[in-house]
């Protein structure tokens, strides 16, 4: 029989021993140093005022009284070292760098999960919780191939509820793509408080911008004649889509067209005529100034302008008809009309 158990070589109690409590106690002091074993570093030389009970593992060149010992755990017990030699298996806590490491046979190496682990939150840098049951905090991250390509899925469990990425400032949303309340894809932006679809793709392709300015306009009302170098305005929308307004009066009648957002705008002018007395022009000007589009007919009866094309337009910017000459115009939605569309 041995007198030394195999794993924790700590010594029996023999028959017949004398002064047993020594060979008890030695096991017991043993058990005390490497049992919940925790290393306060990896140094090659002792330290110069050890605390009781503490271990150091030896690193190479090892020096002093830790000379040969490397690799060793070295105990400072009852005012001297004790060492004790790692075995495969063996789990320590690293005090500096406040690490778990596991002893293949040759190293320390800090301890893996499994392959194939499952756990109900995992929080990388930061905490997770019941909703986010996956968080990370870091500068980046990367979801590479493994020799083809790669899919990122989010799944949801029915059509109503939402599959989507929504992006924050502040923890405050002010952008979402994906499958949200149905499994039309959309996008969709917020200033911080209300959210606003800009692109929609159903399931056929298809795509509509529900939010991209456009406007028909037209004024209602009786056939008018303004007078040259008046402007005139619109009074109803057959089409608003993307906050166009009406803004203020103009002096033939009728409000100016407010735009809502900064963009290139295809811009189209249809000109009714019930009548003319001589030459006259229609024209778009944009802040009552500005000529965008013109029209130009010659004295007769009924005829029908029109002109169009791509203008730069600012947030805020009047749009009016500006006229010359003398001709009374048509009005109503099939009358004059202007049309415009963000592109």
């Amino acid at each position: 029989m041995n007198d030394r158990t195999v794993n924790l070589d700590m010594p029996f109690l023999m028959p017949s021993q004398a002064q047993k409590h020594v060979t008890h106690n030695e096991a017991l002091l043993r058990l005390d140093a490497i049992v919940q074993l925790s290393i306060v570093d990896e140094r090659a030389s002792p330290p110069s005022e050890p605390s009781p009970g503490s271990r150091y593992l030896v690193g190479a060149d090892a020096a002093g009284t830790w000379s040969g010992y490397t690799g060793d755990i070295a105990i400072w017990q009852d005012g001297y070292w004790a060492f004790a030699s790692p075995n495969p298996g063996w789990h320590a806590w690293f005090e500096t760098g406040s690490a778990l490491k596991v002893f293949d046979g040759e190293a320390w190496h800090a301890t893996s999960l499994p392959d194939d682990a499952e756990v109900a939150t995992l929080g990388i840098s930061t905490s997770a919780d019941a909703t986010n049951r996956i968080a990370v905090s870091s500068p980046a991250s990367l979801f590479s191939h493994a020799g083809g390509g790669h899919q990122i899925k989010v799944n949801k469990a029915v059509q109503a509820d939402t599959a989507t990425l929504l992006f924050q400032s502040g923890w405050i949303g002010h952008a979402e793509m994906g499958l949200a309340g149905n499994n039309d894809f959309s996008i969709k932006t917020s200033n911080g408080t209300d959210w606003k679809t800009g692109l929609t793709i159903d399931g056929a392709g298809r795509v509509t911008r529900p939010n991209q300015p456009a406007a028909r306009v037209h004024r209602s009302g009786s056939n008018f004649t303004p007078a040259a170098g008046q402007q005139s305005g619109v009074t109803d929308f057959a089409i608003n889509q993307g906050g166009f307004t009406l803004g203020a009066a103009a002096a033939a009648g009728g409000n100016a067209l407010v735009v809502p957002a900064t963009g290139l705008y295809f811009i189209a002018l249809t000109v009714s005529v019930a009548a003319a007395t001589s030459a006259y022009g229609v024209t778009v000007s944009r802040n009552g100034s500005q000529p965008l589009l013109a029209t130009n007919g010659a004295a007769g009866s009924l005829a029908t302008l029109s002109a169009s094309g791509i203008s730069q337009l600012q947030q805020g910017d009047t749009l009016t008809f500006g006229h010359s000459g003398s001709a009374t115009l048509a009005v109503g939605a099939n009358g004059t009309i202007l049309s415009l569309t963000m592109i």
